[in-house]
């Protein structure tokens, strides 16, 4: 594979992998494989519309004005001193859509998927600060950490989509790298620190 076709697919991998997607594909997931799936399918889609606003729709767009409005490419974007305003976005963003989650007052097990994305991002934006941490790991270590937690609450095997879990972690973590957004201690302190705040929340919340 020559070289651009590496820098493309790292490309497509991190613009597809992004970590708004992810608090989507875990609501996603509750209404497959738990009891919540017995919810009308009229309150499942309204409420995956809810959270895709809110956690893809709505920062995307905000964060992307507020790229052009300064003129910045993405990768302008990425350096750790600008990065600081899409983090305060995002959680304004995030923490919207708990609020009003929690006022419908819908099950615990929705909530705390957008209280993990909530507290990963406030985690990733006061590292920034200091050392500029990748949330793309971050984002799929709150995957894998919650998956852990999760099958020890409802005792089921999470073996096969464990194994995902992980490969889309590598294809992620290796595509940040490729693009010259982080360095290996980057997604790896990223994707541990995803992963352990996740299954704590889970477990204790």
């Amino acid at each position: 594979m020559k070289e651009k076709d590496i820098i493309l697919t790292a490309r497509i991998v991190s613009m597809t992998l992004t970590p708004f997607y992810l608090p989507v594909v875990g609501i996603l997931a509750i209404f497959t494989f738990s009891y919540l799936s017995m919810f009308p399918w009229q309150a499942k889609l309204s409420y995956v519309l809810l959270v895709y606003a809110f956690t893809v729709l709505i920062p995307t767009l905000l964060i992307h004005l507020y790229r052009q409005y300064h003129g910045w490419t993405p990768i302008q974007l990425g350096q750790r001193e600008r990065r600081m305003v899409p983090y305060v976005l995002s959680i304004l963003c995030y923490f919207t859509c708990y609020y009003i989650m929690s006022l419908l007052h819908l099950p615990h097990m929705l909530t705390s998927i957008l209280m993990v994305a909530l507290i990963i991002q406030i985690l990733c934006a006061v590292i920034n600060v200091w050392w500029k941490i990748s949330t793309h790991t971050a984002a799929i270590g709150g995957v894998t950490g919650s998956l852990i937690a999760f099958s020890l609450l409802f005792n089921f095997n999470p073996m096969w989509w464990l194994c995902l879990t992980i490969v889309v972690s590598g294809l992620v973590g290796s595509s940040r790298m490729i693009l010259r957004q982080h360095s290996l201690e980057q997604v790896t302190a990223g994707f541990f620190l995803g992963l352990v705040s996740s299954f704590l929340i889970i477990i204790i919340v």
